[in-house]
């Protein structure tokens, strides 16, 4: 198991975001957390890019995960993030920035596969 890392969770459904954000702490990580592409941009700014990983719902109003990740990867190229989808239109859309994007999470998942793939995003990608 990799060591305890800096996460930022953007999830605009509450009960999504907090359900990851308890199961990443337990897994020993520090989370923030940001409502929507926005604010997770502002926080990806404002930490300088300092997070070991970002986890990001797609679908979220203001600004989608998809224009956030391509935004901080414009301001941070060595960002990692992982995005998270219950649909496959978008994950489609994902999928083609291969070079940002390190997973793409089906959503609803299980606790044990949300602490899995971003396991295994700070191994794989460290």
């Amino acid at each position: 198991m990799p060591a305890m890392a800096k996460l930022l969770i953007v999830e605009d459904d509450e009960s999504v975001r907090t359900l990851a954000a308890r199961a990443l702490e337990r897994a020993g990580h520090t989370i923030d957390i940001a409502a929507d592409g926005a604010q997770g941009l502002s926080l990806i700014q404002a930490a300088r890019g300092g997070y070991d990983l970002v986890v990001s719902d797609i679908r979220m109003p203001e600004m989608d995960g998809i224009e956030m990740a391509i935004a901080a990867a414009a301001l941070f190229p060595s960002i990692r993030i992982v995005l998270m989808t219950g649909y496959a239109d978008q994950r489609e859309r994902a999928e083609e920035l291969n070079g940002i994007i390190l997973d793409v999470v089906q959503k609803p998942f299980t606790l044990a596969e949300i602490r899995s793939r971003v396991e295994r995003a700070l191994i794989c990608f460290a």
